[in-house]
């Protein structure tokens, strides 16, 4: 087969993958025949060594074809190999030196949020500082963030002991209020905190997906208001969702979230 074939081959095989990847109830060989507009013989034989490869497998109840365990196996090793501090790097050192202001990542540990990493313009002994330390999830962005992944009644139970302690002008001082604020923030797919966690200071934020579709991370920037009377929580909102999808893009995430967000 000379070669212009074999890729145009490949090239309609991966089609075949990915619209079987995109349909849950699978498709039948016509379906996949009219939709990818492919003579039927050549779905047929490249169905063939898809389902010989286990990349697709035919359900004997209803005839149609499916994305097979072949995948899981082949796309668990890519996955097996995600880190996250690596995977967010060169993201985070973007938005860093787009905005000029310091970057951070963190997780969830419990009901606490921890500083996993950090990018600046300038070297400084507050990255290594700032790494391991946690802070509350209910008055940081970073925080609500990471709140993002979960329902209302999943964040009641986590945050059943909080004491809402005030560390800025607009902390939260009530579930119910977090709770508001969380709804808001899922809406528009960033979270801002503006002057909860201490005075001064504005910070916005956005969740990091993994390849399921759930919350794993969360990346900010931040800025001293007094400092920065240009910078607005929309228009850094805008960069750090581009952060933010870029390395869940990274970590296997492709747009199809399990959860209601």
């Amino acid at each position: 087969m000379p070669s212009e074939l074999k890729v145009q081959s490949l090239d309609r095989a991966f089609d075949i993958l990915e619209l079987l990847g995109d349909g849950p109830n699978g498709c039948s060989l016509i379906q996949i025949s009219e939709t990818l507009n492919l003579p039927k013989s050549t779905v047929h034989r490249l169905i063939g060594v898809l389902m010989q490869r286990e990349f697709v497998r035919k359900s004997e109840d209803t005839g149609r074809y499916r994305l097979g365990p072949g995948i899981i196996a082949l796309s668990s090793n890519y996955l097996n190999t995600l880190e996250l501090k690596t995977e967010s790097s060169p993201a985070m050192d973007e938005l860093s030196v787009t905005t000029g202001n310091i970057v951070f990542l963190a997780i969830r540990q419990d009901d606490q949020m921890v500083y996993v990493d950090s990018k600046e313009q300038i070297n400084s002994l507050r990255k290594y500082a700032i790494v391991g330390q946690r802070k509350p999830l209910f008055c940081t962005s970073l925080g609500k963030s990471l709140l993002m992944g979960l329902t209302e009644e999943e964040i009641r139970s986590l945050l059943a002991q909080e004491k809402f302690e005030k560390r800025g002008p607009n902390t939260h001082s009530n579930i119910e209020s977090l709770l508001q604020d969380i709804r808001e923030c899922k809406r528009r797919g960033w979270t801002l905190d503006d002057q909860e966690a201490e005075p001064a200071i504005n910070c916005v934020s956005a969740p990091i997906y993994d390849y399921r579709g759930q919350v794993i991370a969360a990346v900010s920037t931040s800025w001293v208001l007094a400092q920065h009377p240009e910078m607005s929580p929309e228009t850094m909102s805008i960069l750090v969702m581009k952060c933010a999808q870029n390395i869940s893009y990274n970590m296997g995430y492709t747009g199809k979230s399990i959860r209601n967000i």
